[in-house]
This record gives structure tokens, sequence and C-alpha cells, in this order.
């Protein structure tokens, strides 16, 4: 009766998202013709190439700088850790104008890390490397605390073993740590660049062009109506659903001989 009561409330929003795709499928699938002149368009292909080649930049950077700070809020427990875990989980809670406004006071050309890099060239605004921090800005919660939680996991006395054995922290950290959470920095990965992707209200405050693919569809929306932006919408629905579901096959594989959970 448990599992059946669990079953029964957990169908709801299962089914709710697949009514709403049930929804647009079928409005799509009515004027295939219409569909399929609008996916191709080298505008839409060329946005929703641009919008995962932008959230993948942000992976990366993630990975690069993300990874060590999971690691070491993992191994603390001191307050100040405690302080720079609720700072990484702030994007999480503001609205998206707020992340908007925020990246953009930041990064706009007399901001105060917009103006130095302008003046050497690098613009934020209205530029492809606006759309990549805005994209990281609301993504790095997603990674850092699913690292995080992957590095938690990791037993201490298998690194200090490795301590004992004479192995630098270095070495302990790239031979032991890192592989035994691979899984979670594959799953962490697939979650910011899902985030990023997603964003509307902070990419478009620092930069509406080039367009990612939700700029596009509100653009759509206001200038060729619902039939249009639908179609725009659709056509990312379907790449994102075989994107994901080829990542989440690999995110479940990498890692696994180490997976502890």
């Amino acid at each position: 009766m448990f599992l059946f009561c669990c079953a029964l409330l957990g169908a709801l929003p299962v089914g709710l998202i697949l009514l709403a795709l049930l929804n647009i499928t079928l409005g799509q699938l009515s004027d295939p013709a219409f569909l399929w002149l609008v996916a191709t368009e080298s505008e839409v292909i060329g946005t929703i190439l641009l919008t995962f080649f932008a959230g993948f930049c942000a992976v990366v950077i993630l990975m690069i700088v993300g990874t060590p700070l999971a690691y070491l809020l993992a191994r603390s427990t001191t307050r100040t850790a405690k302080l720079i875990g609720t700072i990484i989980d702030l994007p999480v809670m503001l609205p998206h104008t707020i992340a908007g406004i925020l990246v953009y006071l930041l990064f706009m050309p007399n901001g105060w890390i917009g103006a130095p890099l302008s003046a050497i060239g690098i613009a934020f605004q209205d530029a492809f490397p606006g759309i990549v921090t805005a994209m990281l800005f609301v993504a790095t919660p997603f990674y850092v605390n699913t690292v995080q939680e992957g590095f938690a996991k990791v037993p201490v006395h298998l690194e200090n073993a490795a301590r004992t054995l004479g192995a630098s922290p270095f070495t302990v950290f790239r031979t032991v740590t890192l592989p035994m959470t691979l899984r979670h920095i594959s799953s962490g990965s697939v979650l910011a660049w899902g985030r990023g992707i997603s964003e509307f209200s902070a990419v478009i405050m620092i930069a509406y062009y080039p367009m990612v693919i939700s700029t596009l569809i509100y653009n759509r929306f206001m200038t060729g109506g619902l039939k249009e932006s639908s179609a725009v919408a659709f056509t990312m629905i379907v790449s994102c659903l075989l994107i994901f579901g080829i990542l989440r096959f690999a995110a479940g594989r990498i890692g696994g001989k180490y997976d502890r959970v």
C-alpha cells in the first residue's frame, strides 16, 4: 500500500511533464511542413549550437575552478566553509532577473571586472563571453554542490593511507579521490550544463546578442507569434532530449567501478 501511494504521488509531476510534452508534440505534428521549415532555419540551428557551446564553455570553467572548491568544502567543517557554501547557493535562491543585474553590473563596460577587461579588448556586453559568464553564474551551485557531495563520500582513511605510503596531497587527490568522484563530476557537469543553457534573464541582461535559444524563442514569440515560437521550442526540446539522454547514459557509466553509493 505504501509503495502504491508513493507511485500515485510520484505520477503527478511525471504526468504533468508528459502532458505538457504531449500537448506541444501533437500541436507541432499537426503541421510538420511548418515545423520542418522552422527547425531547419540556419538561425535556429546556429542559435542552438551557440547555446550548447556556451554551456559547454561554462562547464569547462566550472570543472577547473569548481572542483577544487568542492573538495575544500567537502573536507572542511569550519564556519568559513559553511559561509562559502551559502554564498555558492545564492544564485539558486535569487530571482533570475536579480542574477542578471548582478552579472551586468560586474561585467558591463564600466563595471569592476568589465572595465579593465574592456581596456584590453575583452567585451562582455552583447558578446559571447557575457553569455558564458551569465551561464557560469547560475550553474555554479549545481556543479559545486553535486561534486562536493561526491568528495564527501570518499572515505578520508583511504586518503590518509595513501599519504602514509609517501604520496603527495596532489597525488592522493589525482589517484584516489578524483577517480572515486568521477560519477558525481559527470552528473554535476550535466546538471550545470542543463541549467546554463536554460537561462534567460541573466543572459538577456548582459548579452541580448548573439541570441541564445531562450532569447530567440522570446523574440520569435514577440514577432512571429505562438506558432513560430512553439516550433523553435519544440526543436530545442527534441535536441535536449537526445543530448541529455546520451549525457545521462555516459554519466551513469563514467566512474562506475569507483561508485560507492
